[in-house]
């Protein structure tokens, strides 16, 4: 690829396939009052299933990746889409908390299967040293486009069908992804000779540093506060946001009732965070990356503090949308460039597959710790501040970071 080459056939299919993948996933917050009031669940239920499917993507990231760097990408690829749209599909038909649980193992499967670990590392492989962070970003603002009709289309679609009929539709959508798949090259593993480093030696090595496991760690509040926004933004702004004027501006554009407005929400978000990802790939080719992302993190948590302590009014809940979203998935080309940027291109989809199981973790506690404390309390207020707490623990980790290539040992191990 020539190096002043940005826009491949291989960002482009990466990005598309990004696209559907995250606008399917953004959307599940939307179906959180849905679902309870069709079947008379508690609040924790769902938000568990959501919370394990969270869990089970990112588990599933370091498979996928690995699978990738040994069977190809276009086979992980099929696989995560086949079992996305089978577990969507599935879902449609659980009549029971513990079925619809089980199934989102599937669905988080499937997400990791066709999201930014594996189509991250093809898009950092094809990209040449000086385009790489830039292409990280447009491929993760790909993602924010499709959260920005994701969750406005679910809540047309649940205005004309059941919710169980919108997830087989989504289950449909889902196979879309491969129709992409000739854009990302013949997407073959690297040959065995051309593996310098064992997987194991090279997750030993990353483990025993210290480097890895700050950014492991510093990740883990990113998805805390994603997992929670994308799975109860939209159930808290209707449940606290004050009534949205008639005759005002958001009426006037079809925003009539605040469910309306949570999922215009969750799309503001998407759309901001298009520029703000691009910006940060922007900015991590010039810029010291774990200053960025130390930024980044500093700001959501002041972002997040002043939301809860104002009054929430449709006016306050877009201001923020748009806020947290400019720095939404900014920490995603940061985070994988710096992955890359020390530990090397050759097992980047795995490597940056188990910094984003920190990050599913924490998704993980934001949903399911979402929907149990509402239960308990009757609104979102502490699990948000435990938000603002972990996000201030991420901005300060982020600071004693090494940010220098890791020297590869000799190694003749072959994987």
């Amino acid at each position: 690829m020539p190096p002043s080459r940005l826009f491949t056939p291989i960002l482009i299919g990466g990005s598309l396939i990004l696209l559907i993948n995250f606008a399917l996933r953004a959307s599940f917050g939307v179906f959180q009052i849905p679902i309870a009031a069709d079947f008379g669940w508690p609040r924790a239920e769902f938000s568990l299933a959501i919370a394990i499917q969270n869990l089970a993507w990112g588990i599933g990231q370091p498979i996928f990746g690995a699978l990738a760097e040994r069977w190809g990408d276009r086979w992980a690829i099929i696989l995560g889409a086949v079992l996305y749209s089978a577990g969507l599909i599935l879902t449609a038909f659980a009549t029971t908390p513990a079925t619809v649980q089980l199934l989102e193992v599937m669905v988080g499967f499937g997400i990791a299967g066709t999201g930014f670990g594996v189509i991250l590392a093809v898009v950092g492989r094809a990209a040449s040293d000086d385009n790489r962070s830039l292409a990280l970003g447009i491929a993760t603002a790909a993602g924010s486009a499709g959260q920005v009709f994701g969750a406005p289309l679910a809540e047309v679609l649940l205005a004309f069908y059941t919710w169980q009929t919108v997830f087989i539709i989504f289950g449909v959508i889902v196979l879309s992804c491969m129709a992409f798949l000739p854009l990302l090259g013949d997407g073959k593993p690297a040959p065995r000779h051309a593996l310098e480093e064992s997987l194991g030696s090279v997750l030993n090595r990353a483990f025993r540093d210290p480097s890895f496991l700050m950014i492991f760690v510093g990740f883990f509040s990113c998805g805390y506060q994603l997992g929670f926004i994308t799975a109860h933004f939209p159930a808290m702004i209707t449940e606290m946001c004050g009534p949205i004027s008639p005759m005002g501006t958001l009426a006037s554009i079809g925003i009539t009732t605040t469910s309306a407005l949570g999922a215009a929400a969750i799309s503001l978000i998407g759309l901001a965070n298009i520029a703000g990802s691009i910006l940060a790939g922007w900015l991590g080719k010039h810029y010291t990356r774990k200053y960025l992302l130390a930024g980044i993190y500093a700001l959501r948590t002041i972002a997040a503090a002043a939301f809860i302590l104002i009054p929430i009014t449709p006016l306050t809940v877009i201001v923020f949308s748009l806020v947290m979203g400019a720095l939404w998935l900014a920490t995603v080309p940061l985070t994988s460039g710096l992955v890359a940027h020390i530990y090397g291109l050759r097992y980047m989809g795995t490597l940056y597959g188990f910094v984003f199981l920190s990050h599913q973790i924490g998704s993980f506690l934001g949903v399911w710790l979402g929907g149990r404390l509402y239960d308990a309390y009757g609104d979102y207020t502490l699990v948000w501040w435990v938000g603002v707490g972990v996000g201030a623990v991420s901005a300060l980790i982020h600071l004693p970071v090494r940010e220098a290539p890791s020297r590869l040992p000799v190694a003749t191990a072959a994987v």
